[in-house]
């Protein structure tokens, strides 16, 4: 018995193309909606800008994709030696240590 028939291939191959485009629909309006609302509380005078803290960004996201990055690259050299693959954990690895770069090289500055 042949469980892979054609309709149950184009059934599963529609589902990833349908949850990216849902997911782009979702994003689009997110943008949209913010992007009146904003608008209209600037028209108001009302609007005040949000407060972002650039090194607190920099430090946390730099240690969370600097573990994701070792572990995966660790997990991923044990399991497929050195190939392709290994790129999955080596470029977050890489994108976690240079943004501890920017947050060392940024608060030193503000020191001194």
């Amino acid at each position: 018995m042949d469980y892979t028939s054609a309709a149950a291939q184009v059934i599963i191959a529609i589902i990833p193309i349908v949850g990216i485009v849902m997911g782009a629909v979702v994003i689009f309006f997110y943008l949209l909606w913010n992007h009146r609302r904003r608008t209209l509380l600037i028209k108001a005078g009302q609007y005040v800008k949000p407060d972002f803290n650039l090194l607190s960004f920099s430090l946390l996201s730099g240690l969370l994709l600097t573990c994701v990055g070792i572990s995966l690259t660790v997990l991923l050299s044990l399991i497929a030696g050195a190939s392709y693959g290994l790129l999955g954990g080596i470029i977050p690895l890489s994108m976690g240590i240079g943004l501890l770069i920017h947050y060392i090289i940024k608060r030193s500055e503000q020191r001194g």
